[in-house]
Formats: C-alpha cells, structure tokens, sequence
C-alpha cells in the first residue's frame, strides 16, 4: 500500500503553491485510470469541526482547526479535471452541533470558493452541504437552544452492524455517553449484540469518496485524521458513543483516577445531564452554575475528564465502527456489492498540536499526505507527528479487525514516497518527524523514540 507524503510550504500564502504540492502527492499515487468517470458523483468529506479555535473566537483563529480552503480547492479542482466536464462534487460536512456554519463559510470563503470552481469547470456541478439536521446554540459549552435544518438532502443511511461491531462484548455497554445529556439514547444504540448508526446518505451513495483531513492530535483517540473524520458524516452523533461513564476501577474511562473529586463530579453531572436532557431552555440557569463548578473540579483545558485521555477505550471503537460502516455498506445500507473508491488527502500544511482537535496550538509542518486507504495513511501520519502508532489504541487495533475488516493488509506492507528522502521506504524508514505535542491527557503515552529529531 502507497502513501505519497508530499513536502510543500509552510504557510497558505500562496494558493498556487498549496495547488501544486497537492497536484504533486496525487500524482505520487499514480491512480488508475479508471478512479474516476465523467458522470461521477464525488463527495469531498473536509474537516469543519469549528469555525475557530475554541479559546479564540474570531475569523482568524481557524488555519489550525479545520481543513484550509485552498486544499479543498486543489483536490476539487483536480477532481473536476478527471471528471470531464460532466458530473456533481459535492463539498460537505457535519461539523460539531454548536458551531456556526455561517461563520464557517464566511471566515473560510467557502461560497467563493464554489463560485471559482463552478466557473472555471464548466459542465461539473460543485455543491456545498452542511449535513446536520439541526444546529444547537451554546453558551460556555451548555446547549441553550437547538435549531432544525434540512440536513443532507437524500435523507440519512441506518446501518446495523450489530456482531461485527467493536462495540460487542464491551464491559462498558449501560454507561456510554454520546454527544448530548440524553445518555439512554446512545446506550438503546448500543446493547448487547444490537450496535447502529444513523449516516448521512450522500456520502453513503457517493461514486467516489475523497477524505480532507486536518493533521491533528485529539483528546479522546490521540490523533484526528483520516479515520476519525468520518464522524463528519453522521445523522445522529448521540448514537455515537465517545466514552464510557466512571472510573477506571469501575469499568469506566470518563476520568482516570478514581479520586474524591472525580466521583464528586460524576455524580453532580450525572443528575445534572437528567434533568436537563430535554431542556435547553432550562440549561441557560445551568451555566452560571457550571462555571462555577469550573472553579473547583478545573478546566477541562487543564484537568482530563471525559475520556480525554490515553485510557480511553471507547471512542477507538465507534471510530472502526463509522469506517466499517462506509466500507461495507451502501447508501441503503446493504452490503456494498462493490468496493468503495476511496482517497484520502490529509491537510498537514498547519497542523494542531497539544490540545486537540478544538483548542490546538498551530503546528507549520508543510506536508500534503495521500492515499487509498485511512489505515495506511492515518499510520504514517501518526509516525511523521512523532508518535508511536503501535501506542494508539486507534491505529493498534485497526490492523486487528475480525469481522468486517477492511484491512486485507498489514502495516509492514506500507510503502511512503515523499520528495523528501527521509520519509522514503517503510514507516520504519520515517527519520525525521514534526514532535508534535500531545494533548495532556496523552502525554507521555504516544511519543515515539524520533521525539528528538526534528522534521
């Protein structure tokens, strides 16, 4: 398996630039002739988790957040002149409930950014979606208000994998936690040999699905890429299961050690997520209270709680699973009769590093890292940041699948070629990589021996 991982410049200053760097790594990749179709239908999956950097909002705080426009632009621009002048790219995302689509698009020049491709491929039809079917208002993250929107319009794509879930088995089945304070809904989701999703049915159709990730560490799997985007496509993210309620002693991995304080704050939130499950108006005379909660049991920038941490055993689960689900399964969720085609372009020109994927510090890295399969790509990516993937409960157990694997591979078979010969060969043979700072939760737990030596 290939991965091209491209260096290009550290900035997107220059848009000419950032094309040609992504031009170059889908080259590298030499794809088959027959990847695209005139007449496809292609859906370009970004990472819009937010308009800005959760500590700063602004319109200038999102370079190191989300996927940068003039990435999506090349790749849609690339796309367009495989398609020849006859099919639909459609550019879409369910970014995080409480961000502000609006703002996402403004800040982003997004609808701009569709007028200059539309204009300049003529006879291919370029789409912009926002997939959520509503959007909720937060205040010092308590959803006071929810918003109902269209949401994709071919409706949405149930698929139970139920036995081949990563999910069956799980101790923490009955304490999950999803998206919101109605914790019974994730867990009806989740129960014994029954695991479900609800996906949004336009990337499920798609001809040709082409994945733009942002190069950044998370807080509950250690880093965001390629696998993890995909919960971008769902209809309903409280069927998504994020972390498991408790301590560690308790069978749960909500908070890491089983102190005063943590089973304290686990029954305060626990009552509180009751009696407000249903009720985002009532929620606006919970945030004072919350912020005052802050004062004693800390910030979650600072104090790890819910699941942010390398203890997470959960959120690595629901993450196979959404892939799963993509590979094995259509827009009416049937087995698919044929493979996917799938690509993966990943954004790590600015990366994020520290805290994230909402409140990282930007990381100048100037790479461009593509491929054909998220496994393989999500890997060299771990080792270009400087983390050991073997360590990464995310990237260690997607190489271990039983039913419904979509890795008929192993990592030892993963070939980079980069135009920077420290990055040529087997990830083995990766000598330079970025140091990226984990997120605290995960300090100490990922980095590899390469930490001292610099990319």
């Amino acid at each position: 398996m290939t991965v091209a991982a491209w260096r290009g410049p550290m900035t997107y200053s220059n848009r000419d630039d950032v094309r040609s760097v992504v031009f170059q790594s889908l080259y590298a990749l030499q794809l088959s002739d027959d990847f695209f179709s005139p007449g496809n239908h292609v859906v370009l999956k970004p990472n819009w988790v937010k308009e800005h950097d959760e500590r700063k909002p602004g319109p200038n705080q999102w370079e190191h957040v989300v996927t940068h426009p003039s990435v999506i632009e090349a790749v849609a621009s690339w796309v367009g002149e495989r398609l020849k002048d006859r099919g639909t790219v459609t550019i879409c995302d369910a970014p995080q409930t409480d961000s502000s689509f609006r703002k996402l698009a403004e800040y982003c020049g997004l609808n701009e950014m569709i007028d200059r491709l539309n204009a300049s491929h003529a006879g291919v039809r370029f789409v912009l979606l926002d997939l959520r079917p509503e959007e909720w208002h937060a205040v010092d993250g308590v959803v006071v208000s929810k918003t109902m929107q269209s949401g994709d319009p071919l409706g949405s794509t149930k698929v139970s994998l139920n036995e081949a879930s990563e999910f069956v088995n799980f101790s923490g089945q009955g304490k999950l936690y999803g998206a919101s304070y109605d914790m019974q809904e994730t867990n009806d989701r989740h129960v014994g040999s029954r695991h479900e999703y609800l996906l949004c049915r336009t990337p499920m159709d798609a001809d040709v699905f082409i994945n733009l990730p942002k190069l950044k560490t998370h807080k509950k799997v250690g880093i965001t890429c390629a696998l993890k985007n995909l919960v971008g496509i769902n209809a309903n993210k409280n069927w998504l299961p994020h972390h498991t309620e408790g301590t560690p002693d308790q069978g749960g991995d909500q908070f890491p050690v089983a102190s005063t304080k943590a089973r304290l704050e686990q029954t305060w939130m626990g009552n509180a997520k009751r009696w407000l499950k249903n009720s985002p108006a009532l929620s606006r005379l919970f945030v004072p209270i919350k912020k005052l909660g802050r004062l004693y049991f800390g910030d979650t920038q600072k104090v790890v709680r819910s699941g942010n941490w390398h203890g997470n055993d959960t959120c690595w689960r629901m993450v196979l699973d959404l892939n799963k689900c993509l590979f094995s399964f259509d827009g009416e969720g049937k087995p698919r009769r044929k493979p996917i085609r799938y690509l993966a372009v990943v954004d790590g020109i600015i990366g994020g590093e520290g805290n994230g994927p909402m409140a990282p510090d930007a990381r100048p890295t100037g790479v461009i890292i593509a491929g054909t399969h998220p496994a393989v790509v999500d890997t060299v990516a771990a080792t270009i940041m400087g983390f050991n993937w073997q360590k990464i409960r995310l990237l260690k157990n997607v190489w271990t699948m039983g039913r419904l694997s979509f890795c008929p591979f192993q990592p030892d078979s993963i070939r980079v070629i980069s135009n920077d010969s420290h990055w040529q060969g087997g990830i083995q043979h990766i000598t330079q990589t970025a140091n990226y700072r984990p997120h605290f939760g995960w300090v100490g737990a990922i980095e590899s021996g390469n930490q001292n030596k610099s990319a």
